[in-house]
């Protein structure tokens, strides 16, 4: 197949609406699934933004908000880990866990935050599930005091 063929099938998947199709799928249900012009999410070693065009890719999601902007709407997630992918223009984001940031209450997350800080660990696991429930309340925290700040 001559080169020039390539380049003009490879463009005929692109939507090319210049904007993003978010997908976010729990175990229970499909949660979010919409036209957006811009979507945040929080991966495991920082935050990444994908607009329209970006290049395809794998991530593995951390703890934290995840924002779509569509137009002057903004919504807001807390996602409790999982994985995202981006190609031609489809963020899908499966996740344990999204919960809109509105209904995140920052009087509890704080309370599991101090729970996770008073944890013993004996073992080596113990103290990588103590490192990630304070990593996990911390976000849930942050979120959702944003929310009750926007």
């Amino acid at each position: 197949m001559a080169t020039a063929e390539v380049g003009t099938l490879e463009k005929v998947g692109k939507p090319g609406t210049g904007r993003l199709q978010c997908v976010v799928v729990t175990p229970e249900r499909t949660l979010f699934d919409h036209l957006v012009d811009f979507v945040a999410l929080p991966l495991y070693d920082g935050e990444l933004g994908v607009a329209p065009g970006r290049t395809p890719l794998i991530g593995r999601l951390g703890y934290g908000e995840l924002r779509t902007k569509d137009g002057p709407t903004v919504e807001r997630y807390f996602v409790d880990g999982g994985f995202v992918q981006v190609r031609d223009d489809v963020v899908t984001v499966l996740t344990n866990r999204a919960t809109p940031a509105g209904k995140v209450d920052p009087v509890a997350a704080a309370g599991e935050l101090e729970a996770a800080k008073a944890r013993k660990p004996l073992t080596d696991y113990e103290m990588e599930e103590k490192a990630r429930a304070i990593a996990r309340a911390r976000a849930m925290v942050r979120v959702g005091t944003s929310s009750r700040n926007n």
